[in-house]
């Protein structure tokens, strides 16, 4: 590795052990990202469920309660726009968890390319969105978003007069 005298490892060798220390911290990083999305999708489950059962809750206790009707709806519409806005920072969440791994895939890329050799990983490809379970855990977000918008505007709402 080094020469009699000489105190600096050999370039090829320190190079070599630099690309093997970021790729396993890229393959950490990729792994990190995967499972964010299932903690955003479960805090955003636990999160919803609470909010869409507190306005469910003063629907059906609003006038056992004494709250007026306003009230009662205005409740039950800022509990449903909590519930979005929730959702909406989940999205966004996993919108910016998708792209940092397709930059870490990337970059795992190269450095295979360059340590191994071109094509040994093949790159991402944004164009195969639908085998990615991120692409299901949105579109179930807000599917759900709007589900509770719909009954509510259908069944709840109108029956608060």
């Amino acid at each position: 590795m080094t020469a009699p005298g000489d105190t600096r490892p050999e370039a090829p060798a320190v190079r070599h052990e630099f690309a093997l220390e970021r790729y396993r911290y890229i393959l950490q990083q990729i792994h990190a990202t995967n499972e964010n999305a299932h903690r955003f999708l479960a805090i955003y489950q636990t999160l919803a469920t609470t909010l869409v059962g507190a306005a469910l809750a003063l629907f059906v206790g609003y006038r056992k309660w004494g709250v007026a009707p306003t009230t009662a709806r205005g409740g039950v519409i800022g509990l449903l726009i909590l519930a979005t806005v929730v959702a909406a920072f989940t999205i966004m969440l996993i919108v910016v968890g998708t792209l940092a791994w397709l930059d870490y895939r990337n970059e795992e890329c190269d450095i295979t390319d360059e340590m191994v050799g071109a094509g040994f990983r093949k790159r991402p490809r944004p164009s195969n969105f639908v085998r990615w379970y991120e692409t299901y855990v949105l579109l179930f977000i807000f599917v759900s978003v709007i589900t509770m918008w719909v009954l509510a505007g259908f069944f709840v709402l109108p029956t608060m007069r």
